[in-house]
């Protein structure tokens, strides 16, 4: 393990310590436990959620319920698996009855995000459902955007469906199945242009633009 490599760990592993003990919100009221995420620190991928559902809460564990399987399913499809990537959630507590996150729930947990994200620095950041989706897409309505990627400095964003959105929802199963069958290329053409910025001596990407 690189010192970079080590310097994340810590930054995530502080993080989640204290997302573990965390007053900020009400959710901390109601909470069995907080979930952090989880993940290597060197992920080329990092998926970010909505909240924690019943099962997520009883185990500190994110996507470990029905959606997560499908996860699972999904990621195999990209050729990747859990231990490939980072995966946690805008809010890191379960909102009772699965409700939605509310807005000052997801304002008090944006800096342990913040912290995660810095601290990973992923090549790609995988949002799953509309919350995760209106960080980087404000306005915008995850049925017109799925699939679509946005840079984001050297980083692309790629917008999905949340996977427990195809299980109440079957007709939108091909839909996330093919959104997720696209990573490895993305990633690929990431490689690709980091390559040849390297081999012309030009300093990272910066611009945002659409894909």
């Amino acid at each position: 393990m690189t010192d970079a490599q080590q310097d994340a760990t810590a930054i995530l592993d502080e993080v989640a310590a204290e997302v573990r003990v965390c007053p900020k919100c009400e959710l901390a009221r109601t909470r069995t436990k907080a979930v952090p995420g989880e993940g290597p620190a060197d992920a080329r991928v990092m998926l970010i959620g909505e909240g924690p559902g019943w099962h997520e809460d009883q185990q500190g564990r994110p996507f470990v319920g029905n959606a997560g399987k499908f996860l699972n399913e999904l990621l195999a499809i990209a050729g990747l698996s859990r231990a490939d990537v980072f995966i946690t959630n805008v809010v890191k507590c379960r909102p009772p009855g699965n409700r939605d996150p509310l807005p000052d729930e997801i304002a008090a947990c944006s800096v342990y995000l913040d912290r995660q994200i810095a601290a990973i620095d992923p090549d790609v950041i995988v949002t799953l459902g509309r919350f995760s989706m209106a960080r980087w897409f404000p306005g915008e309505r995850i049925s017109r955007i799925h699939g679509q990627p946005k840079r984001d400095g050297r980083r692309l964003i790629v917008p999905m469906y949340h996977p427990a959105a195809a299980l109440h929802q079957s007709a939108l199963r091909g839909a996330i199945e093919e959104d997720f069958a696209k990573l490895p290329k993305l990633l690929a053409e990431i490689e690709r242009e980091r390559d040849a910025e390297a081999e012309r001596g030009e300093p990272p990407t910066q611009q945002m633009s659409m894909f």
